[in-house]
């Protein structure tokens, strides 16, 4: 069990958009975390990604399409 407490207007908008769908504040709490913490996820992976990255091994699209023997 997890307690989230909102401010008002954040607790105000998100009873507007329960009422106008009908929908629980917890489905919307729910996959607003999820969205946002597989935001976070993607961060995290792409930093991890950039600590490794070479800009000397780039390839010109002429040159990958060279080396899978797809030039004209």
């Amino acid at each position: 069990m997890l307690t989230v407490r909102l401010d008002a207007d954040l607790e105000a908008r998100l009873n507007h958009v329960v009422k106008q769908t009908g929908r629980s504040p917890s489905y919307y709490l729910r996959e607003a975390l999820r969205e946002k913490i597989e935001e976070l996820e993607d961060i995290a992976l792409l930093e991890e990604a950039l600590k490794t990255y070479d800009p000397s091994k780039n390839k010109s699209l002429d040159q990958v399409m060279r080396d899978l023997g797809l030039e004209n």
